[in-house]
């Protein structure tokens, strides 16, 4: 598409947005497009994931509001001593845009962000798809810089975890729980996943991307594109939610844990994740490089997680967690 169709896109969105019908004719000479394109348009929006409703003489509109991404709003928010925050309409995927500034800036300021309000091919861990539609969730990346190396990275997605998890808890007063090594559930249904990332050697200073989706307010569609229980923001906290918002407090909240993993590592936060583990005390099974099962202990000072089995406790640093069928 364009850059002058994304713009038309974007605007149509913008006049979408209040929750109104808006008609056909009117948005085809407000942008002087023809009718046809503004079907057109529709359907583009559709497909990524918008619910839109045509009504025979009210015209277009979206099932509920929208708030859209807004990088003014977002940098008042903002303290002035804070990293950029880099937002985008469509994207193939925050993390490897911030992948691709990485490698094109020589001097990428610690703790920038890039977010977007759609993703085409969104990532979750071991290559899965991340189900991104426009407006609905949080798609957020966000850069780090480990001096200490690779080999210091260990927990890093624990951390982030832990992270996401304190925020949601305190700012949105939702029960949110931990799952190894890398998901935040909601009365056992994921509502979010992290995937980190890391360029560097192992004895040098390491570049750090953290992916965080966030499923805010997921359409009905959702059902046909997830495969397993999911829960979202909106539906979970009875607090009001903006993502514009919510941006500078995760921006916040990461570079805190971040900074304070970098002076002590992971062991101030293995009170916090076993704390909020939602596999504790449950009978579980790993896959992976091994395969194993036992009652989850939660996690040790460096981040492994515990399993015990007939009285022996193994730690594994690697692999899936899955609840055992029995259960």
């Amino acid at each position: 598409m364009s850059k002058a169709s994304l713009q038309i896109q974007r605007q149509i969105l913008s006049e979408l947005a209040d929750g109104r019908f808006h008609s056909g004719q009117k948005l085809a000479d407000q942008f002087g497009v023809s009718r046809t394109a503004i079907a057109n348009y529709m359907h583009e929006l559709a497909q990524l994931g918008l619910d839109i409703y045509k009504v025979k003489g009210k015209g277009y509109g979206l099932v509920a509001p929208l708030l859209l991404l807004d990088a003014l709003q977002i940098k008042q928010l903002q303290s002035t001593t804070a990293a950029p925050v880099l937002v985008q309409h469509i994207t193939d995927s925050t993390n490897l845009q911030l992948m691709q500034k990485l490698n094109t800036t020589s001097s990428l300021v610690k703790a920038t962000v890039i977010v977007a309000e759609a993703q085409t091919a969104g990532r979750g861990r071991r290559g899965r798809t991340w189900y991104s539609p426009y407006g609905s969730n949080l798609y957020f990346s966000y850069y780090w810089r480990l001096e200490q190396g690779v080999q210091a990275a260990m927990g890093l997605s624990l951390v982030a975890g832990c992270a996401l998890c304190s925020l949601l808890r305190r700012e949105y007063q939702v029960d949110a729980k931990i799952k190894w090594p890398n998901d935040i559930y909601v009365d056992n249904r994921k509502i979010a996943g992290v995937l980190v990332e890391l360029v560097g050697q192992a004895d040098a200073a390491c570049s750090v991307i953290i992916g965080i989706g966030l499923n805010i307010a997921l359409p009905e569609s959702a059902t046909q594109h997830i495969d397993q229980p999911y829960a979202d923001l909106k539906q979970s906290s009875e607090m009001s939610i903006d993502r514009n918002r919510l941006i500078v407090q995760l921006q916040n909240e990461l570079t805190m844990a971040l900074s304070k993993f970098e002076l002590q590592g992971f062991k101030p936060f293995q009170e916090v994740f076993n704390q909020h583990d939602v596999f504790s005390g449950r009978m579980v099974e790993i896959s992976g490089t091994t395969a194993a099962g036992g009652i989850c202990l939660g996690v040790d000072e460096s981040g492994a997680i515990l399993l015990e089995k007939d009285g022996r406790v193994q730690a594994f640093f690697g692999g899936e967690l899955t609840l055992r069928a029995s259960e």
